[in-house]
């Protein structure tokens, strides 16, 4: 971060002083009719990335020398942390073009020690408590249920080309109420994700262990094995299509995916997934956003789990953001496919209303944000949603706030309460509630 804040600022006075340098390499050579270069610097000044010559214009009709070329491609370098990653791939591939030109203006900081340090590390150190209570815990599950969490996560990616990069996840967490006579705890390491991302315009391409992530994160928030195509990156209307495997562990059912692997029964942890997500954004204020994933898993879902072999989600979620402070956000989730086997209907549904004010900015000390939300998770509906408060298979009220301490460091405070979604329950013992904390260095 240092070396790329020095080489913009190196890049802004090596601008300032341009008029005077001077170049080895007969820096006054035109820039072919027809260049690539020029869609590149068109493109990227329409993006506003580029602001043009000292009168705010881009000549884009005009003959250009290298030199003046290299003068733009330098300005863009200077703003690498506003861009998107086409954005950068672009910039990197100019910058190669015009890298004599760029030495002889002296801008060789940002470019050089990208290839020269080609690695970022990113990721975060937080801590966790959860507090579940209520009449179903005290029935089913022996009374409150408490989790504590210590979690490391790193994020490395690498640039490998103009276009690649390859992106990871490594979580190393720590949980100390989970050590027993068999010296069984909860330290566990697992990589994530592990993937390679293409960026070719507005065409992004996900192949490997990759995040996935349905609209508000409702349906699905985890990862796959697989491949991912996203078509209008950055554009008012854009989608993505993604297929694979997916581990089941990793869902909502994974404790029962685990008593039935203990109690020798067939279930497989692995489930086939495609999906496609769409979204329209017709303004800064609005948003809408469709669902629909396919899976299919035999051995558990549908022998154990009791749905379909083979089922249907379907979604339509929207966002409203009439300012900058206030954004409401809610949709409706089905699964199409499994009332044929002994689910019911009201498990077979989501859906969820949420009003937030502002929200904690982890760069910005003393930020803050709130919401209140009624959710509804019905647990032949949702795979693995993205929520800290209300839970798998439970419907009820949300109230949470986010709150920068210090600059980098944010904490999290949620309470839920309502019901498990349990109809056979003939004591409505269904009362859950839960308290959900969590305090988060990033870096």
């Amino acid at each position: 971060m240092k070396k790329s804040l020095a080489a913009a600022l190196t890049t802004a006075l090596v601008i300032a002083a341009a008029s005077t340098t001077f170049a080895a390499a007969n820096p006054f050579s035109d820039v072919p009719e027809g260049h690539w270069a020029y869609d590149a610097v068109a493109q990227l000044a329409d993006d506003g990335i580029i602001e043009g010559y000292g009168d705010s214009t881009y000549r884009g009709q005009q003959a250009i020398t290298r030199y003046e070329m290299a003068q733009l491609v330098a300005k863009a370098m200077a703003k690498e942390d506003r861009m998107s990653a086409q954005q950068k791939a672009m910039v990197d591939r100019l910058a190669a073009e015009f890298r004599d030109e760029l030495n002889n203006l002296g801008v060789r900081v940002a470019h050089l020690e990208r290839n020269a340090d080609r690695v970022k590390w990113t990721g975060e150190l937080r801590a966790t408590y959860a507090k579940t209570t209520g009449d179903f815990v005290n029935k089913y599950e022996g009374g409150a249920q408490k989790d504590h969490e210590l979690l490391l996560r790193l994020e490395p990616e690498a640039a490998v080309s103009a276009h690649w990069t390859v992106k990871s996840r490594l979580d190393a967490a720590f949980d100390p109420t989970r050590d027993d006579a068999k010296g069984e705890n909860g330290d566990k390491v697992s990589l994530k994700r592990l993937y390679a991302e293409g960026a070719y315009g507005s065409a992004v391409v996900d192949i490997g262990k990759l995040p996935v992530y349905t609209e508000q994160g409702v349906l699905i928030d985890d990862d796959m094995s697989g491949v991912a195509v996203t078509l209008g990156a950055e554009k008012k209307f854009f989608g993505t299509v993604a297929a694979g495997r997916y581990a089941l562990g990793h869902s909502a059912w994974g404790g029962e995916l685990q008593e039935a692997q203990e109690a020798g029964m067939d279930a497989d942890g692995a489930a086939n997934l495609q999906l496609v997500n769409l979204n329209w954004n017709p303004s800064e204020k609005f948003h809408i956003g469709a669902d629909y994933v396919r899976m299919q898993n035999e051995s558990f879902v549908h022998n154990v789990a009791g749905m379909d072999k083979v089922c249907h989600f379907w979604g339509l979620g929207a966002a409203w953001r009439p300012d900058r402070a206030i954004a409401l956000s809610g949709g409706y989730w089905k699964n199409s496919s499994a009332e044929s086997q002994e689910i019911k209907a009201e498990h077979l549904k989501a859906y969820h209303i949420e009003l937030a004010y502002k929200g904690a900015k982890p760069e910005d000390p003393h930020t803050f944000g709130l919401h209140l939300a009624y959710r509804y998770l019905g647990g032949g509906c949702v795979i693995a949603p993205t929520f800290d408060g209300a839970m798998w298979n439970t419907k009820g009220w949300e109230l949470g706030g986010t709150y920068t301490f210090a600059k980098h460091v944010v904490g999290t405070l949620i309470y839920f309460t309502g019901d498990q979604i349990y109809s056979a329950e003939p004591e409505g013992k269904t009362s859950q509630n839960k308290l959900f904390g969590r305090i988060e260095y990033f870096f």
